[in-house]
Formats: C-alpha cells, structure tokens, sequence
C-alpha cells in the first residue's frame, strides 16, 4: 500500500494522449482518477487539442488537467499515475515527446517543492506548455505555483510563442 499522509493535499495532473483513441484514452483517464485509492476528483478541465512538442510526425495530443485531493504522499501519487498509464497501454521507449497513448504528469502538489531521481515538483517543464497552462488556468486560475508567476501570467507569456491550441467541448 502507498504511503498516505492524514491530511488531504490538492494535487493538480495533466493529462495527454496522442495514440489509440486520444479522447477515449483521456476519458478513461478521468475515470480512473475519479477511483484513485485515498483521493477524490474534485475539478476536471475541458479537452483541448495540440500540436505535437518535439517530432512533428505524429498525431495532435488531447491534453486535460484535473485537480485531486490526496492522502497519499507525492511519490505514492507518482506510483498510481504510473500504474493508470500501465493499464492503458502505455510502452517506455525512452523517446522524449514521443507519440504515447497515456502520459499523467503530476504538475503540483500543494506547496510541495521536491528534486528527486523520480519526481520533480512543481513539474519542470509547467511554465513552458500552454497545453498544461490553459487547462490549469480553465480549473485553477489563481493557483500558485511555487517558484513561479502567477498562471495568468504564464498563460499571457505563452500564448504568443506557442503553437495554437484549441478548447474542444466534453
């Protein structure tokens, strides 16, 4: 079992897929995240499409972000996304940006500032993505992110230097 802590922590998670079914893969995602052992669902972000980061020939991610709240520690958190994304096909090539059918990111957790082998919190790269700052923004917009400006502010930063994204309807 996870370790569980006796408080329960907001933890925000994104959510992406590329390969078989994108909006199936997100939603079954969802659907998981809703059982989670020690956590409940308590926001979840519309769908949004994007463009590929990285290697362009590939299909256009569906990309999500849900707020939870946990009992469970960060790395117990990262152990349950890992295991979601098992179940639902996903292969570890090694291939950064590559085409999956399910990446979970666990982006913050509460105030959390951690450096592990594993795990790194707030996420490294949540400053840099509109696909995770426009969905944040939609369920948390004045989260703050340690570290960091605030998400309108990320989000105005991003919005004329990344590739276009599109809201999609649930």
């Amino acid at each position: 079992m996870s370790e569980t802590r006796p408080h329960w922590w907001p933890a925000f998670i994104g959510i992406g897929s590329n390969l078989g079914e994108p909006v199936q893969q997100v939603e079954q995602a969802i659907k998981a995240l809703a059982g989670l052992e020690q956590s409940r669902l308590i926001l979840c972000s519309s769908l949004y499409r994007s463009a590929p980061v990285g290697p362009q020939d590939q299909p256009d991610f569906i990309n999500a972000v849900v707020a939870v709240l946990t009992r469970l520690a960060p790395q117990g958190l990262l152990t349950s996304l890992q295991a979601i994304e098992n179940v639902q096909g996903r292969t570890r090539s090694g291939e950064r940006w590559g085409p999956r059918t399910l990446d979970l990111d666990l982006l913050v957790y509460g105030q959390a500032s951690v450096a592990t082998a594993e795990l790194t919190l707030p996420h490294p790269r949540i400053a840099e993505r509109n696909f995770v700052l426009l969905p944040l923004s939609e369920i948390a917009p004045h989260l703050p992110i340690p570290g960091l400006p605030s998400v309108p502010q990320l989000v105005q930063q991003l919005v004329l230097s990344e590739p276009a994204i599109e809201r999609l309807t649930r």
